[in-house]
């Protein structure tokens, strides 16, 4: 929390290939007084930049550091991998992991889908970043899987990719220090999620204002019973009624009713 001397501000960090903007342009339409800075970070340096305070959350990909670290998934992505256009993988919508075992596959420094075994055949060199190995495919030097975001970022004229159906998958989070769930981090938890202003989590009014309207849904169909009754039925039983009971009421009516002088 900070002091109300201090201006409040929130630092959300992310990884490539995440686009937080939606986000973002909601935060500043509800809370235009607390600017909101986005801070980079390399996917496997989330968890640290986290947990050092440079940030207050991070849209960031798993795993992370679960013993000091929240986190609330977003989405789970599609993995592609990412070829020439004249590459006879372009030529089909989608693909199997075993259809690259002849491909020479580049495994990136900071891959973010980890492998317990890369298809294809290995390069004789890891590329550092990702940035660089599609630099290499590109070049003709072999093909890259990736998730369909950083195929996006690192898009080129000069390639395509296409979806691999059993390949592993990159799960994008929202998270936060445990111990740091302040209420501008509830806030950003609210807009992730989708709340609208007035449901934001933990203002009494978002568990008041259902139990009202539930309590008139009550009322509503009450009334309607008591004017049924006092009309011969309810809505759902239009048939006068039938019996003794009927009878009696009917020859009351009759006799309190005052006689038409012709």
């Amino acid at each position: 929390m900070t002091s109300s001397e201090e201006t409040p501000s929130f630092r959300l960090a992310y990884v490539p290939g995440v686009t937080p903007g939606k986000w973002v342009r909601i935060w500043n339409e509800r809370l235009p007084d607390v600017p909101l800075t986005l801070v980079a970070v390399e996917a496997a340096e989330a968890s640290d930049a986290l947990r050092e305070r440079a940030a207050d959350a991070g849209l960031v990909r798993l795993p992370v550091d679960r013993t000091v670290l929240s986190a609330i998934p977003l989405y789970t992505e599609t993995t592609v991998v990412i070829v020439p256009k004249d590459h006879a993988v372009a030529s089909a919508e989608e693909i199997a992991a075993a259809d690259l075992a002849d491909e020479i596959v580049l495994h990136p420094l900071d891959d973010t889908l980890g492998w317990e075994r890369l298809p294809g055949r290995p390069a004789i060199e890891r590329p550092a970043t990702t940035a660089d190995a599609v630099e290499l495919v590109a070049a003709g030097i072999g093909v890259l899987v990736v998730p369909q975001s950083l195929a996006r970022l690192h898009h080129r004229k000069d390639l395509t990719y296409r979806p691999v159906l059993d390949a592993p998958e990159s799960s994008v989070v929202l998270s936060w220090p445990e111990e740091e769930t302040t209420d501008l981090v509830e806030e950003f938890i609210g807009i992730v999620r989708g709340r609208t202003v007035n449901s934001t989590r933990g203002r009494p009014r978002s568990r008041v204002e259902p139990e009202k309207k539930q309590d008139g849904a009550r009322r509503k169909p009450a009334a309607g019973r008591a004017a049924g009754k006092q009309g011969g039925g309810s809505s759902g039983a239009r048939k006068p009624r039938t019996g003794t009971g009927g009878a009696k009421q009917a020859k009351a009516a009759k006799r309190g009713r005052p006689r038409r002088r012709s």
